[in-house]
């Protein structure tokens, strides 16, 4: 794979269908907070939902054509200077180095367009290697295992949690 070839924009109305594509398919979305699309019109209703102030959102391209997203949550408030980024990726790009390349590109963005995030943090479950590896491959240092953090789609899930700081904010 070519990886000059991913690229990172916003989402248009017309990646609706390739969304549905890769959103629709539960091996995608069985460890996301994103839940499995059904429907072109719930695709396009996804990215209307989704164009808000607090969340920066990107559709990861090969050739302009969507396969996968990649999110920060910009924190407010307390939490302002913090951001939670997430990622999810057509299964047929998983093993390519996609989505590392993505987070790289990223990283750079979000710290320039929100300079008020000296961190960037996920947290992905203990048992997805692939999630795990692609932060460690784009520079995230793991900061804690959390036990029986949360609840994703109706199982308790151990998470590791990874950051990266942004630069001159040690």
């Amino acid at each position: 794979m070519d990886l000059s070839r991913i690229t990172l924009r916003p989402f248009k109305q017309s990646d609706a269908q390739d969304m549905l594509s890769w959103a629709g398919d539960d091996r995608v979305t069985k460890a996301d907070r994103l839940k499995t699309l059904k429907s072109k019109e719930e695709a396009l209703a996804f990215i209307e939902r989704n164009s808000t102030p607090h969340l920066w959102m990107r559709s990861i391209c090969i050739d302009d054509r969507s396969i996968g997203l990649l999110t920060v949550y910009v924190g407010s408030g307390d939490e302002r200077c913090r951001g939670d980024i997430g990622y999810a990726l057509a299964v047929e790009y998983w093993g390519k180095g996609i989505t590392t390349r993505a987070v790289e590109m990223a990283v750079p963005q979000v710290f320039d367009e929100f300079p008020q995030i000296l961190r960037l943090q996920a947290m992905t479950n203990v048992n997805n290697n692939g999630s795990r590896r692609v932060l460690e491959k784009a520079g995230f240092t793991k900061d804690a295992l959390m036990r029986k953090h949360y609840y994703l789609k109706g199982e308790i899930q151990d998470v590791v949690v990874y950051s990266i700081l942004a630069p001159d904010s040690d």
